[in-house]
């Protein structure tokens, strides 16, 4: 029996070798990532709002938005995906439902944090916090689900409680979430070397980090990826470097677009991948492939000529 994505994800989380896990905002991006050699991807609530709303991280996507391109993204490779619920869509039941649908996707992981919704981006300011006993409520109720399903999916429970409260209140919310059935841990905000270093230290499980290398206004210290592996973070991610990625891109594309004295980038090809390779990366070649195999030979002929003919 071939193992399950969620399981393929905890061992590679269990080995505690900072695993970088870049956060992805559609199917394609997800793709990228993949074909760049990563071994699992985290789906970027902050990407998702701006890729399906052109709005900020601040609650506004709905949870059926959230599901339906978690589906997809989830199809679209054969890496472990992490979902991201935000704060589980109401109380502990809503996280429960929600649970048992990525389960049935074999979705690999569910990062759910403890913010009051609406939520917003862990970086920005104004954060609050539910109570920890209402949050780990939530976990334990996405635990027994799992269990129930005899399932695997892998529980990275995130607290903003640091910006609130502080390190000590962060460290004592993760070990209480853990302590509930999360597999891994995650705190937001958090700001320098020292302070992950006793989170380490402290916490009774796993702990994953954020990096965000070259986006200013960020809190936490950039450390490199073998420090953070010699210290024993099981998870670093890199959460909304794709969105903000294809957002300079295409606004300098475009700017240059606009100001062209012609209208046009004449044999400017710096800006973009070529029509054949990006056809080829998203399956054209194996799409018309099957196409030779399955439709009838004069379909393929009046859609192709003798190009795909058998």
């Amino acid at each position: 029996m071939s193992p399950t994505q969620a399981s393929i994800l905890r061992e590679k989380l269990n080995l505690r070798q900072a695993l970088v896990v870049p956060g992805c905002h559609d199917a394609l991006s997800a793709r990228i990532i993949e074909d760049c050699g990563f071994q699992a991807t985290q789906i970027s609530g902050f990407g998702l709002a701006g890729s399906l709303l052109g709005a900020a991280d601040v609650g506004l996507v709905e949870m059926k938005d959230v599901l339906d391109h978690t589906w997809n993204i989830a199809r679209a490779v054969r890496i472990p995906v992490m979902a991201d619920i935000d704060t589980g869509g109401g109380n502990a039941l809503n996280a429960a439902a929600i649970t048992q649908k990525l389960i049935a996707m074999d979705v690999a992981g569910v990062n759910i944090e403890d913010q009051v919704f609406p939520k917003r981006c862990g970086h920005m300011e104004g954060k609050q916090v539910i109570p920890a006993e209402e949050m780990a409520g939530k976990v334990r109720a996405m635990a027994d689900v799992r269990r129930r399903l005899h399932a695997d999916i892998v529980i990275n429970a995130r607290t903003d409680s640091y910006a609130v409260h502080g390190l000590d209140e962060a460290i004592r919310r993760a070990n209480l979430y853990l302590r509930s059935g999360a597999d891994l841990v995650f705190l937001d905000g958090i700001r320098t070397r020292r302070e992950i270093e006793r989170a380490v230290q402290e916490i009774d499980g796993l702990l994953s980090v954020n990096l965000m290398d070259g986006v200013t206004g960020v809190k936490t210290e950039l450390i490199p990826i073998p420090e953070l592996a010699r210290m024993g973070v099981a998870r670093v991610s890199i959460p909304v470097a794709s969105i903000m990625v294809m957002h300079r891109a295409l606004k300098e594309f475009f700017d240059a677009l606009q100001s062209s004295p012609t209208g046009l980038l004449e044999g400017q090809t710096n800006w973009l991948t070529g029509f054949k390779e990006y056809t080829a990366f998203v399956g054209l070649n194996e799409y018309q492939s099957k196409e030779n195999e399955y439709l009838p030979e004069s379909v393929v002929a009046d859609k192709y000529g003798s190009a795909l003919c058998r």
